[in-house]
């Protein structure tokens, strides 16, 4: 089951951050059908947040086609959203996760990091297109 988590420097909203969570763990196949979601009033407690922001979330995702609601029952995965193989994942996380060592041990910053990565996304989409 997912552990959700805010981050207030992020820029999103919380319910924004919960819906990019579950996302991201289907992408990555952390979630699959079937799998149930945190109970609201679970991470309610856990992050001290509304629960109309949780419900906010998860009528994001259900409007999305990838969760549904079973009343009493709780929320739980219909769809996934393979995002690649899920057996390059393990060794491109282990490349990325050495990747990021090097860049903290050269004195980087978490920030820093961020905008390299997203910098260097973006370019590399450009060349692809070109």
């Amino acid at each position: 089951m997912i552990e959700f988590f805010l981050d207030a420097k992020s820029g999103l909203s919380p319910y924004q951050q919960l819906v990019q969570q579950v996302r991201h763990a289907l992408r990555l196949g952390l979630l699959n059908e079937g799998d149930q979601l945190p109970k609201v009033k679970d991470v309610v407690a856990s992050l001290a947040i509304n629960p109309n922001t949780v419900l906010k979330a998860y009528r994001e995702l259900e409007h999305d086609g990838l969760v549904g609601a079973r009343p009493g029952v709780g929320t739980f995965v219909t769809a996934t959203l393979n995002g690649g193989s899920f057996a390059a994942i393990g060794p491109l996380r282990q490349e990325l996760r050495r990747w990021l060592t090097k860049a903290r041990k050269a004195g980087l910053d978490e920030e820093s990091i961020e905008a390299l990565l997203m910098s260097t996304f973006r370019d590399s989409t450009r060349e692809e297109i070109a």
